[in-house]
């Protein structure tokens, strides 16, 4: 979850370095810092606890300038969040590393360094790590075979940047679970975990695979595999507009990528869609054959991501016919496993570098499913890369740990595979054609739902001093209650769970009173009625209701129910249209009490540890 950013150049380096960090505080930012090689030769390190702009402070007052540095963003996971816990680690005074992930031995590893004398000063499985490199390096004499050396002793997830005073002209690094990008310069070269941090710099990318580990100099990056065999990686350009990084007009970067939902819902359906069907093609190579041939599907997904995959389930199951199987990526993969025959294994995620989903991924491709789809954000993710099939939901880049933009660009991708399978499952060329225009619909659909805003502004009101909140719905929408829940509960802090409508008798009825407000999304489709009756259940206990309804669906403002009518929409796309609304209550709930919006308390934006 941590963020890492490095450069090699012949100009000072700190504040690309700071910049880059600034850009990757949505992955960890419970402590940051950097380490530069001055130019007298010594390693300046700097580290604070908190956001980055206290890195950035000290920093001012403590110039750390050079042409060498590696700097980092942490989140916590070993050692609580601290000055001596904070990367970059040191061994002695002349070697430096920043890691992201997880070193599973490291224990066993710490009790050998410290038989043999080296002295640890933090709680981190990082600092194992550069004692154990700065162990090699007095057999190896150079950084970059000392590195190998290292990494071959290491069990777990990392991405690791080092640096070292002796040898002022590179960087090394390397990756095993966790991402590592090389951002192409002239005269100069950047490393950081996600690309998103050095597009002040540069637009070029190369990615690393598993197990790659390279040296990066002004002049030239040189690639090796696993194995050791020297390798080219292809060089690519960002897809996405630098501007998509900054907040522009909007208070919070979670408002900017709500309002930005038209916009990247559109990008995900072009060229994809015609005005009647689905190019099946556009899901990649081999889709048509392959899609044929599946008989279940078997989604695995964490968080929002789960929400998705559960609205999916709906979709897959009454247009195509298909047995669907949803499942949390962490209890999926710890568990036994009865694959069906021809299913494809589709994964879901917005970084693309899930460290759950992916294990999933790997496990699921040694275990004979028919396929793999993945659906993601980040083209150069390895997700992607590992996957037979991709669809990229071009949301852009999302800052806000709280997903929104990414979680209704994957409903749509979810959308679109449903169709092109469906269509091999009897689909008619006529109901096809009417939810490609439902889908066409959408981005002025979800204008008309952000028209809304200033309306629901008003409505969170009631939630300010509420401490608990249930969330209601049915069918596709239960999963879209849930949704709306976590959001609620992300960045609020307010107790929010949610259930199917028809479970209220089942227990949950029991919480139900006047300070627990029931929140409840009500399109017009074929349980609306049975809906209705859950309700009154609901006022019958003096509980206040918050009603999302369609236009249609009669019911009226009275006392203890508050209704936001929505436009009309399509009954299969209505999971969309929905999430708008329940999105923006979570986000003024959130404003109004004064929590931090886009990064909320004890959460990372990318979840790259288990």
């Amino acid at each position: 979850m941590c963020g890492i950013v490095g450069a090699v150049s012949e100009r000072d380096v700190h504040g690309i370095l700071l910049e880059g960090l600034r850009r990757l505080e949505y992955r960890g930012y419970d402590s940051a810092g950097m380490a530069v090689r001055q130019a007298d030769g010594s390693i300046n390190r700097a580290r604070e606890v908190g956001k980055v702009s206290a890195l950035a402070d000290f920093v001012e007052q403590n110039p750390c300038k050079g042409p060498l540095g590696i700097a980092h963003t942490r989140w916590a996971t070993h050692g609580e969040p601290s000055q001596i816990n904070a990367h970059p680690h040191m061994s002695g005074e002349r070697l430096a590393i920043v890691h992201n992930g997880i070193i599973e031995n490291y224990q066993e590893l710490r009790e050998a360094l410290m038989a043999e004398g080296f002295e640890f000063t933090s709680q981190t499985d990082t600092e194992v790590v550069v004692h154990l490199i700065e162990k090699e390096y007095r057999v190896a004499g150079n950084v970059l075979q000392a590195v190998r050396a290292a990494i071959a002793q290491l069990r777990g997830a990392y991405a690791l940047a080092v640096l070292h005073a002796d040898e002022p002209d590179h960087l090394v690094v390397c990756r095993e679970g966790s991402p590592l990008v090389i951002g192409v310069g002239i005269g100069e070269h950047f490393i950081a975990s996600d690309q998103l941090a050095l597009l002040p710099v540069t637009d070029r990318f190369m990615f690393l695979e598993e197990g790659d580990l390279a040296d990066i100099r002004r002049d030239g990056v040189t690639i090796w595999d696993r194995e050791g065999t020297p390798v080219e990686r292809v060089v690519t350009r960002f897809e996405h507009g630098i501007d998509s990084a900054d907040k522009g007009e909007f208070r919070h970067y979670m408002l900017k990528e709500i309002y930005e939902q038209p916009k990247v819902i559109k990008a995900t359906m072009e060229g994809r869609i015609t005005d009647r069907r689905v190019l099946e093609q556009a899901l990649g190579t081999g889709a048509n054959e392959l899609l044929a041939d599946v008989r279940h599907v078997q989604i695995i997904a964490c968080g929002t991501s789960y929400h998705a995959g559960m609205v999916a389930r709906y979709w897959i199951e009454e247009l195509a016919g298909i047995a669907c199987s949803v499942e949390v990526a962490s209890e999926y993969r710890y568990r036994k496993h009865v694959i069906q025959p021809d299913t494809l294994f589709l994964c879901i995620s917005q970084s693309g570098e899930t460290a759950d989903t992916l294990a999933a991924l790997r496990q699921a491709k040694q275990a004979g499913f028919r396929a793999a789809l993945a659906i993601c954000n980040v083209p150069g993710s390895s997700l992607v890369r590992e996957s037979d099939l991709v669809i990229m939901t071009h949301a852009g880049p999302e800052i806000g740990v709280a997903s929104t933009k990414a979680f209704t660009t994957q409903l749509v991708s979810l959308l679109i595979f449903t169709l092109a399978l469906a269509r091999h499952n009897g689909l008619s060329e006529e109901r096809e054609a009417d939810i490609v225009t439902a889908l066409h619909q959408l981005p002025g659909q979800i204008d008309d739902a952000l028209a809304l805003d200033g309306k629901i502004a008003e409505l969170s009101r009631a939630f300010i001093d509420k401490n608990h909140s249930l969330f209601l719905g049915r069918g596709a929408m239960y999963p879209v209650a849930m949704e709306g829940a976590l959001k609620l509960k992300e960045i609020s802090y307010i107790h929010a769970e949610a259930y199917p409508a028809g479970e209220l008798k089942h227990g949950p009825l029991a919480l139900v009173d006047s300070e627990m407000p029931v929140v409840t999304v009500a399109p017009n489709n074929e349980l609306l009625e049975k809906l209705k009756s859950n309700l009154e259940e609901v006022r019958a206990r003096g509980g206040e209701l918050f009603v999302f309804a369609d236009g249609d669906a009669e019911l009226k403002e009275q006392p203890g129910i508050h209704v936001m009518q929505i436009p009309g929409v399509h009954s299969i796309t209505a999971p969309i249209v929905y999430t708008l609304p329940l999105q923006l209550l979570s986000y003024h709930v959130a404003v109004l009490k004064g929590t931090d919006v886009d990064q909320p308390r004890n959460l990372a934006k990318s979840v790259t540890v288990e």
